[in-house]
Order: C-alpha cells, then sequence, then structure tokens
C-alpha cells in the first residue's frame, strides 16, 4: 500500500516545490509613492499681490502644533470640539465606512489560508424504475433473471447517511491574493484618511460656528450699549430743545438714529440663533440644549466690550511648503486611492493565468444508519485541481482595461487633489494676511472716530456747530466700531480656513490679539 502511494507522494512533493517558487511572482504593476509637487517657498505658488503673501510664512517654525485647538485658548471651544467628536453623526458615519474596510481587508486576507468545510445530510431517496438506472440491467440482456423484480427492488425508497468535511487551498501563483490584499490596506488607508478629513471638517466648522457666535454676541452687545447711549443723547438734545437752545429737529435726527440702532437688533439675535443651532447640531444635540454654556460671558468691570474679545492668533511661521502639504488627508487619500486601483491591476491581470487549488476531503456513507460509522463507509479524496480560462468572449481582457483606466483616473484625481490643496492653501492664507492687515486699520480708524466724536460734541456743547455734525461723527464711530467687530470676528474665522488648508496643525506661537 505505501508502495502505491510513493509515486503520487514524489508528484505532490515536485508540485508543491514548483508552486512555491511561482508564489513569488505577482503580475500587475508595482505602486510607487506618487510625489506631490510643492513649491520651494510660499512666493513660488501665489496668485495676486505679493503684499498679501506675508514675509512670516517662510520664517521656520520652533514646531508645528498637534492640531487641536489650545492654540486659541478657550476652553468653551475644547469642549464643544470633544463633544463635536464624540457625537457628530458625519464622524460616526465615517468611522463606520473605517471599520468596513477593515473588515473587508480581513475577508481579503482570509484567501490566503485554507478553506475548511464540514458537510452532513440524511436523505430519503428512490430512484425511478424507467431512469438511467436502468440502462445497466437492460445492457445484461436476457441474462438476467427477474428483470422486473431487480427493478422493483432497486428502486424501492431508502436512507442514505452523509457526513464528511473537505478542505482546499488555492495556491497564489500569480499574486491575486496578494494583490487583493494590497488593495484593501490601500482602501483602509484611504478610510482612515477621509476619517481624518471628516474629523478636520467638522473640528473647523465647530469653530467656525462658535466664532461666528461670538461675533454675533459682541455686535449685539454693541448695539445694546449704542442704543443706551443713543437714547441718553435723545433726553439731553430734547432737554435743550425743550429750552429753546435747539431746534426741535436735532431731537428728531436723534430719535431716528435711535431707531436705526433698534432696528439692527432682530438681524443679530438671528444670527446669534443660527450660530447657535448650527453648533448644537455639530455637537449631536437638540437645539437650545447648550444656550446657558454658549450664553455671552459675564462683563469684566470697566470692560463691557472687551468680554467677548477674540483670544490671541496664532502668528503665521509655516517653514517649508513641501513640510505642509502632505499633511492634509485628503491628500493622503488620493493616493492610497491610487494604490488601492494600482493593485487591483494585479487582480484583474491574475484572472488571466490558470487558477490551482489543492484540495482533499474525508467522509462517511452508508445507505442506512446500521453502518454509517463502519471504517468501510469511509470515501476521502486529495489531489490538485486547475482552472484554465481559454474562451470568455473578452470578459477578463475588458476588466483588466477597465482596471489600467480606473488607475488613471485615480491618478488625475490625485494630481487634482494635491492642486486644489495648493489653491486652498494660498487662498485661506491670502485672506488672512488681508484681514490682519485691514484689522489693524480699522483699529485706527477706530481710534481717530473716537477723538472725532469728541471734539463734535465738545463743539456742539458750546454752542459752535450745529448737531448734524456731532450725529455724523457719532455714526461714523459706530460704523468704525462694527467694522473692527466684524473684522476680529472674521480673523478667528479666516484662521480656522488656514488651519483647515493646512490639514489640521498651526504653529503654536501666537501672536497680539487684535484689539
Amino acid at each position: 500500500m505505501s508502495a502505491s502511494r510513493t509515486p503520487y507522494s514524489l508528484f505532490s512533493f515536485r508540485y508543491s516545490a514548483l508552486a512555491l517558487l511561482l508564489a513569488g511572482c505577482a503580475v500587475g504593476p508595482d505602486h510607487r509613492p506618487a510625489q506631490a509637487q510643492a513649491p520651494a517657498d510660499w512666493s513660488a505658488w501665489h496668485g495676486g499681490s505679493l503684499a498679501l503673501l506675508g514675509a512670516e510664512r517662510n520664517a521656520a517654525p520652533s514646531a508645528v502644533a498637534s492640531g487641536d485647538w489650545k492654540a486659541f485658548n478657550d476652553p468653551l471651544l475644547d469642549r464643544l470640539q470633544a463633544l463635536a467628536l464624540a457625537a457628530n453623526h458625519d464622524l460616526q458615519t465615517a468611522a463606520l465606512r473605517f471599520a468596513q474596510s477593515r473588515a473587508q481587508r480581513t475577508a481579503a486576507a482570509a484567501q490566503q489560508g485554507p478553506q475548511l468545510n464540514a458537510s452532513g445530510a440524511v436523505n430519503r431517496q428512490r430512484q425511478s424504475e424507467t431512469g438511467a438506472a436502468t440502462r445497466m440491467i437492460d445492457a445484461l440482456g436476457p441474462s438476467v433473471a427477474n428483470r422486473d423484480q431487480l427493478i422493483r427492488t432497486l428502486s424501492e425508497p431508502y436512507d442514505l447517511y452523509q457526513a464528511g468535511f473537505d478542505a482546499s487551498w488555492e495556491i497564489d501563483l500569480w499574486g491575486r491574493v496578494r494583490r487583493s490584499i494590497e488593495a484593501a490596506d490601500a482602501d483602509t488607508g484611504a478610510s482612515m484618511s477621509l476619517l481624518r478629513q471628516a474629523q478636520l471638517s467638522v473640528h473647523a466648522e465647530v469653530a467656525r460656528s462658535y466664532f461666528e457666535l461670538r461675533g454675533a454676541q459682541r455686535e449685539l452687545r454693541l448695539a445694546r450699549a449704542d442704543i443706551a447711549a443713543a437714547a441718553e443723547s435723545l433726553e439731553l438734545v430734547q432737554a435743550r430743545a425743550n429750552g429753546g437752545l435747539v431746534t426741535d429737529l436735532d431731537p428728531t435726527r436723534q430719535r431716528t438714529q435711535l431707531a436705526e440702532l433698534k432696528a439692527r437688533l432682530p438681524v443679530l439675535l438671528q444670527q446669534e440663533v443660527q450660530a447657535m443651532n448650527q453648533i448644537t447640531l455639530l455637537t449631536g444635540t437638540s437645539p437650545g440644549a447648550l444656550n446657558a454654556e454658549l450664553a455671552p460671558p459675564a462683563d469684566r468691570p470697566g470692560d463691557p466690550l472687551d468680554a467677548l474679545q477674540t483670544p490671541p492668533l496664532p502668528d503665521l511661521a509655516l517653514g517649508l511648503p513641501s513640510d505642509l502639504a502632505r499633511r492634509r488627508p485628503d491628500i493622503a487619500a488620493a493616493e492610497a486611492q491610487l494604490h488601492a486601483a494600482t493593485a487591483r491591476i494585479g487582480v484583474a491581470v491574475a484572472e488571466l493565468y490558470p487558477r490551482v487549488t489543492l484540495g482533499a476531503g474525508f467522509g462517511y456513507e452508508s445507505v442506512g444508519s446500521e453502518r454509517f460509522g463502519e471504517w468501510g463507509s469511509r470515501q476521502w479524496h486529495v489531489g490538485p485541481s486547475i482552472s484554465l480560462p481559454i474562451f470568455d468572449n473578452g470578459r477578463r481582457r475588458s476588466t483588466v482595461t477597465v482596471r489600467e483606466l480606473q488607475q488613471q483616473e485615480a491618478a488625475v484625481a490625485f494630481q487634482q487633489t494635491v492642486l486644489k490643496a495648493w489653491h486652498e492653501i494660498d487662498s485661506a492664507l491670502s485672506a488672512y494676511t488681508a484681514e490682519r492687515q485691514r484689522h489693524a486699520e480699522l483699529v485706527e480708524r477706530e481710534r481717530n472716530s473716537v477723538d472725532a466724536l469728541t471734539l463734535a460734541h465738545a463743539r456742539y456743547a458750546n454752542g459752535l456747530t450745529d448737531f448734524g455734525i456731532e450725529l455724523d461723527a457719532r455714526r461714523t464711530l459706530l460704523q468704525a466700531r462694527r467694522d473692527r467687530v466684524q473684522s476680529t470676528s472674521r480673523l478667528a474665522v479666516n484662521m480656522v480656513a488656514v488651519y483647515k488648508a493646512l490639514g489640521g496643525g498651526m504653529p503654536p506661537s501666537a501672536g497680539a490679539a487684535p484689539g
């Protein structure tokens, strides 16, 4: 018996050795890390005037922040970011997609090992008296005695018991399984990067909505203070008119300005509600759930308008551009998708070649249960099988072509993502630089408007000018304050845009807080 197995054992050994040698081959192109173009310095890729370039961009930073929001030094903002990270539905969806990609990777890797299956069945069967099984009896001719009785006996119902297991293992000759795992790994990397991108987007939206809320609340506080001052001024002007010192035109003008100031309140209140609802949506809570926390902070004694001042904003000491572009998660996701598309070419090419599978099985089969467990009821098989594609009307070749075109599409998408990233970076940095320059001028404008109003009020009190000059000076100051407050909020919002454009990190150094 051992001698009868020797030729097969020798064949199996030789075949296995050949399979191991061929298993090192993986068809299809190998992925090479994509090179994302980057300028040598910030001035090389800058649209528009160099006045918005910002000399501090090229300064070498001592370190780059990890990407949290500590740079704004606002504990409430940090808490809102934590709430959004834990409860935002978009982030939960992205996390589930990442978990799906990991499960798909596990499923792809499972193809490397053997597949084991167990089976068992009990069937009540009956053969046809006129079926194919009677051909053998008919072939024996007249020598078969009692032909009809024999057929009826063979056709009587019987119980068939079967049980066993089988194993199979596909030899990965052409790297089909390895390329599938490579593609699954790349898909997992892309899902992870997309999860990071979703986190970055949610963080940026929370911060933007938070700063818009604080900006609306600053404007509300300023508007209420202006209304109180205008009402007080109306009393004084009305008293002067009652005393015959001025005409009734001056109180009428003052009442007009007071009504104009009051008309701004509903608009600002709506902006406050809209920003609050956006924050609660991003944090996965119902409208009004965070009203107490998002209420304006208490006024500081003697400093009512600056209690909602924006915290110090980071300087733009960014270092080399090439060190920042690769940090964007959308670029990492695009590169991973290109890697996956390249690996899938190998999967499609491997389908053009023969597929070899080693298989084995062992089990029992018996008519009736009396002898089912006996050794003589055993059955087994072992040996390789080969599947050779010969003709499929061009289906496999077309699949290879499709995968190659998909790889080219992924390569174009990667380059487009990189180009779009640099446009977003330059636009965000320019907007922040422009707003900083504008904010400095608005601070100076407000300072001069205060001096002009002081002088106009003194001249009017002494009867040197009419009330219209003071009223114009007051309107100029009110507009200057509104513009400065709006610019302060826009500075923070633009810094958020810079944070998002740079992929999440920002320099830890903080500049002077805007006034």
